[in-house]
């Protein structure tokens, strides 16, 4: 199975692609969405496209069976963050939805206790756990792209242990 893991965000968008055959996960390309116009000049249409866009292309390149991304959440002190979020989160899921691919969505806290068995893992605590769960030489670098690699892991072991479960 091919995961796509996506951290998604206005300015920067966070890949992992995964695939998921025999024992161990292997790392296929992880990176960044980035728009190429400047993020505080910019209209959020222009912003949102180049999201859309980036991952489409993503998705078209390495084609994935399945996107993992994490569900909207935000403190209730930043709505705007949370608005904002949603509209980079609902390009991706068309981008996925026209290359008609499944969308699977999982709560911070679960991907980052699946992972590191912590809800609350910091983020250097999810970079590590990456590094060491992919057998990378360095960490993951920006945060975003080990987030996005930890959403894909964290799909690939739920699913995994989903189909052991239906053998028994």
């Amino acid at each position: 199975m091919r995961i796509l893991g996506i951290d998604p965000g206005l300015n920067t968008t966070g890949y992992g692609v995964l695939d998921f055959e025999g024992r161990a996960p292997r790392l296929v390309e992880a990176g960044v969405v980035r728009g190429r116009c400047n993020a505080e000049k910019s209209e959020l249409g222009e912003r949102v496209k180049e999201v859309h866009d980036g991952v489409a292309e993503v998705i078209a390149t390495l084609k994935p069976e399945v996107l993992a991304i994490e569900e909207l959440y935000t403190h209730y002190d930043r709505p705007t963050t949370a608005i904002l979020m949603g509209h980079a989160r609902g390009v991706i899921v068309l981008a996925a939805a026209e290359a008609g691919i499944a969308v699977v969505s999982y709560r911070a806290t679960q991907i980052k206790k699946t992972i590191t068995g912590n809800g609350h893992a910091a983020k250097w605590q999810m970079q590590e756990a990456i590094r060491r769960e992919l057998n990378l030489s360095e960490l993951p670098e920006p945060p975003d792209v080990a987030d996005a690699l930890a959403i894909a892991l964290c799909h690939g072991y739920l699913s995994r242990h989903e189909q052991m479960a239906k053998r028994e």
